[in-house]
């Protein structure tokens, strides 16, 4: 009897030191769960700081820049000549120059993206797909700045073999490889939105007789129209915001044409150019680069607002 009552004694201390010892890691976690969305807030809120921070800082000193040069004059000027005699700060050069390099890129990543999404969804085997889709996401790994030595030392000699008249430095070239470097996105967010079509649907169109290609773009393709436009517009702020490619092929000539053949520069380039340390702080042309700095996050964030707009306005929910 006095052997079962000391067990009892000391089952009874094992338990309330394990009682105690509960309550003190329950303690713990709850002042750790306290904690957790104090900590993430912080982080989230360190983001939208620097976010804040950014764009305070090209205002204000783009403002410095409009003090010098009249608003309108920058926006509709033609000329853009930083460093002569008389300067003249014209960014519809480089706006010029941006748009056309962002429309020959997306002419060649649109059709081989979507192509290669429609394949990817539709048509190839698990096996097949395991295999290519991985290797065109290696597209996207591979650095810009050797994107940029491609086409400067491989597609600009070939454009010149078979089109003479083409400047060493031209815009034709880096628009062109900047194509196909947006590819794996447009492939891969594009096959995704085709991939997350469901099946019924697939065999409802089947059903009625219509054939895979008819199925794959009266049925599948407007389904996932929303992430396909969405990919689409993402890509096209990719090429917007490409900065080694045009800056090593498409030269440092601020021309206003629409000649493809020709050298032109980007914003993303003129901005490499001008923070290299040509341009002394409080100078005119070092307020320029924040201007046109400005001018480029303007249009990124258009695309950016466009594309979550896209994607809410054509989404379907299945």
């Amino acid at each position: 009897m006095a052997t079962n009552s000391g067990l009892n004694k000391k089952n009874a201390v094992d338990v309330g030191e394990m009682i105690a010892k509960n309550k003190q890691k329950k303690s713990f976690s709850n002042y750790l769960e306290k904690a957790i969305p104090a900590i993430l807030f912080i982080i989230a809120f360190i983001s939208v700081l620097t976010t804040i921070g950014i764009v305070l800082t090209l205002i204000s000193e783009a403002i410095e820049f409009f003090k010098i040069v009249p608003i309108w004059e920058f926006f509709t000027g033609t000329v853009l000549k930083p460093l002569s005699q008389n300067p003249e700060f014209g960014v519809l050069p480089l706006i010029n120059g941006t748009i056309i390099s962002t429309i020959i890129a997306m002419l060649v990543a649109g059709p081989i993206g979507l192509m290669s999404a429609i394949y990817l969804s539709e048509y190839a085997s698990e096996r097949v797909r395991r295999v290519i889709k991985p290797l065109l996401e290696v597209l996207a790994g591979i650095p810009t700045i050797v994107y940029g030595f491609f086409a400067f030392t491989f597609v600009t000699p070939l454009i010149r073999s078979i089109f003479p008249g083409v400047e060493a430095t031209n815009i034709l070239s880096p628009g062109l490889v900047m194509g196909v470097m947006i590819i794996p996105m447009i492939a891969s967010l594009s096959e995704d939105a085709m991939t997350s079509v469901p099946n019924a649907m697939r065999e409802g169109s089947l059903a009625m007789g219509a054939t895979k290609l008819e199925t794959t773009i009266k049925v599948v393709l407007p389904a996932a129209l929303s992430g396909i436009i969405a990919s689409f517009v993402l890509g096209i702020s990719r090429a917007i915001g490409e900065t080694m490619i045009v800056t090593i092929a498409s030269g440092s000539s601020k021309n206003f044409t629409f000649d493809i053949t020709q050298s032109m520069q980007t914003m993303t380039a003129y901005i490499v150019e001008v923070s290299g340390g040509e341009a002394a702080a409080g100078t005119t042309i070092y307020y320029s680069l924040y201007a046109v700095a400005l001018t480029l996050f303007v249009f990124t964030l258009i695309m950016n607002l466009l594309a979550r707009y896209v994607s809410r306005k054509f989404r379907e929910e299945y």
